[in-house]
């Protein structure tokens, strides 16, 4: 267990082996590490030295983060020996091994006058996948934590309270994981919870949860879908239960709420710009299946592809005006794409919704998500909800996959519970309760089996990877 002085001390101490090395401020370290006190302490020197860290997930391959090491000129990294053979890249000048660092520190000179930051400094370097090209960086500055505070005191239902715990299964390498969660509790006052492992799984999760003692949770939205039918276990005591990553269904929203008896709180943002959106059960009325009403602070409209305002009910994409703390400063050494980013002063967030006149918001797909076949415009958020209703069916992904004659078809990627077999009538039946629920044009012309959807490292549907026709073997 670690204090917040010990993590004072121990982060002036990790800021002078850095500066030791030559690095100074806005040279970029890379920290390669699983949730643990060595990946939040390699964060916070380099915060208080002035560089700008660059989180990556253990889980990449070597050519993934190859890559981002490459493209973000990292000069140190910060990683463990299972990891330390995949972090390779010519501009590498130092590597620090976590097995060494208690001795590192140890060494180090144990007072460390932080470099004087602005506001507008950089601070953090975060790869976001996307759906075409290479990943890109997206380069934050130190106001971010300013920017998204707002959100998430809603979020966790106005936190700090006595009592108040934290615990994510997201990786400190997402934004998710490291700045929606861990940095966020502790710039509030709220203890962390640290449980490193690679893979989800619902019974460890319930465990850590009830065993630590958990009060604040932030569960993607896939974890909330693993969890559904296990038993939650009577001493588990959640004061605020936070979701994101893509928008949940409401079945999924009710049997949560059965589950651990409280609602769930999904907030909606990206890497470029987050906690925009969101709800807070204890202020508003819950809405299940909507993204929540805009987060006092942030400007949040819905426009056409010429930038003007749509009418309520109609769909828009999903933009907010600046400047706002929460905003990029630039995707790494791309003015291009930065300059796409915006239209004038609003950020474009890619992503298509409808409002209420209740004002909520209701998401509808990625912009670059719509299918275009025959001359209809398909979002895949609404098929995909329909799907999950089937009782065989634990996981879906809809994609476009192209066709001669329409241009595109719908392309349903089914993951089924356990015990259940695909057949053709199983397919028969999905694709016509989609007919019967939706329309005929929203029907999968196509359907594949998986034992598995596979995910990005922010636990995501990866859907690039099934538009290309990689799936799990």
């Amino acid at each position: 267990m670690y204090t917040f002085g010990d993590l004072a001390r121990l982060s002036d101490r990790m800021a002078n082996v850095f500066a030791g090395l030559g690095l100074r401020p806005g040279d970029r370290v890379a920290v390669v590490l699983p949730q643990g006190p060595t990946c939040a302490i390699a964060h916070l020197g380099a915060y208080k030295a002035g560089l700008v860290a660059v989180p990556l997930a253990t889980r990449f391959g070597i050519d993934a983060l190859r890559y981002r090491l490459e493209d973000s000129g990292a000069r140190a990294a910060v990683t463990d020996r299972e990891t330390v053979d995949r972090v390779q890249s010519p501009a590498l000048e130092h590597i620090l091994l976590a097995e060494q660092l208690e001795q590192t520190l140890a060494s180090a000179g144990a007072r460390f006058a932080a470099v004087d930051s602005r506001a507008d400094d950089p601070v953090l370097l975060i790869y976001t996948s996307g759906t075409t090209g290479p990943p890109k960086g997206v380069l934050h500055a130190h106001r971010v934590l300013v920017g998204q505070a707002p959100g998430f005191r809603l979020a966790h239902e106005l936190l700090p309270r006595r009592g108040d715990l934290m615990w994510t299964p997201a990786d400190w390498a997402w934004v998710g994981g490291l700045v929606n969660t861990l940095l966020l509790a502790w710039a509030h006052g709220v203890p962390m919870v640290s449980a490193p492992r690679r893979t989800f799984d619902p019974e460890w999760a319930l465990d850590v949860m009830a065993r630590e003692g958990v009060r604040n949770t932030f569960l993607p939205t896939t974890a909330l879908r693993m969890l559904r039918g296990h038993r939650v276990p009577r001493h588990l005591r959640l004061r605020s239960l936070m979701s994101g990553g893509e928008a949940q269904e409401p079945e999924l929203a009710e049997a949560t709420l059965a589950a651990f008896g409280l609602p769930t709180n999904e907030a909606y943002g990206q890497t470029e710009a987050d906690f925009l959106v969101g709800h807070c059960s204890s202020l508003w009325a819950a809405r299940p299946g909507t993204m929540g009403l805009p987060v006092p602070g942030h400007e949040v409209a819905l426009q056409d592809d010429d930038g003007r305002p749509v009418a309520v009910g109609d769909v828009g994409e999903v933009v907010v005006r600046g400047p706002d703390p929460t905003f990029l400063l630039e995707y790494w050494r791309r003015p291009e794409a930065t300059a796409a980013k915006f239209r004038g002063e609003w950020l474009r967030t890619g992503d298509l919704a409808r409002r209420d006149a209740d004002g909520y918001l209701w998401f509808e797909s990625r912009a670059d998500d719509v299918i275009k076949s025959a001359g209809y415009r398909i979002g895949p958020g609404e098929i995909e909800e329909c799907l999950l209703r089937h009782p065989a069916v634990a996981g879906a992904a809809v994609v476009g996959a192209p066709d001669p004659v329409r241009g595109q078809v719908v392309k349903a990627f089914v993951q089924l519970r356990p015990g259940v077999a695909g057949s053709p009538g199983l397919e028969s039946e999905l694709r016509e309760n989609v007919k019967a629920r939706l329309s005929s044009y929203q029907q999968p012309r196509l359907i594949e089996f998986l034992s598995e959807l596979p995910l990005t490292t922010s636990g995501k549907v990866d859907r690039a990877r099934l538009r290309a026709g990689g799936t799990p073997t």
